[in-house]
């Protein structure tokens, strides 16, 4: 990807956190970004072609971010828990990836593509843990009681509500990190002691 590509995408990100997707303007957006619109559209195609590619983006950075030092071979729980903190972190990257996620979570309700690119994320995301958990059981470190899908689905949306809640200043961001670690603990079992 070229620099002004990542340029009017990390301008698209910001503007969709600010303004939601149905408030993203191309003619704001190249202005942001310091480029044309014949640039943007260049590059993207059309507004479809921006969308597509803005949401990859937030993806990528979202996955970026949400690394993990934890070896999931090692520590699959460890990789688990510190995957879906790092979701609830006061940075401004993470805030605007945040809020930008949101945004384009309401318009999939309106928008089909945009429906069927969250489920595929979702789904991505849900197996991640899932597999995380499964991992866990195998090593001890998770109860063996515990339902893979079913505690992933719960936990994953757990951090999407937990976000939402922080992003709009009803939940301080400590509580919300508190609240996830203790679902953890409750989803997965204490920790056994060595």
């Amino acid at each position: 990807m070229s620099s002004r590509q990542s340029l009017i995408l990390e301008a698209a990100a910001g503007l969709i956190a600010r303004r939601g997707v149905r408030g993203l303007r191309v003619e704001e957006l190249a202005a942001e970004a310091g480029v044309s619109v014949g640039l943007v559209y260049y590059h993207f195609g059309d507004r479809a072609g921006l969308m597509r590619r803005t949401w990859d983006f937030i993806n990528e950075r979202a996955e970026r971010y949400t690394r993990s030092g934890a070896d999931p071979d090692l520590d699959p729980r460890g990789r688990l828990e510190e995957m879906l903190l790092l979701e609830l972190q006061d940075d401004p990257e993470v805030r605007e990836n945040s809020t930008a996620w949101g945004e384009f979570q309401a318009s999939a309700v309106f928008v089909p593509e945009l429906g069927l690119r969250m489920r595929e994320a979702t789904t991505h995301w849900v197996r991640d843990a899932q597999e995380l958990i499964r991992r866990g059981q195998d090593n001890g470190d998770i109860a063996p009681t515990v339902a893979p899908t079913d505690a992933a689905e719960r936990l994953t949306a757990l951090v999407e509500g937990l976000s939402e809640r922080w992003l709009a200043g009803s939940l301080p961001l400590d509580r919300a990190r508190f609240l996830l670690r203790s679902a953890l603990a409750l989803e997965l079992g204490s920790r056994p002691h060595p």
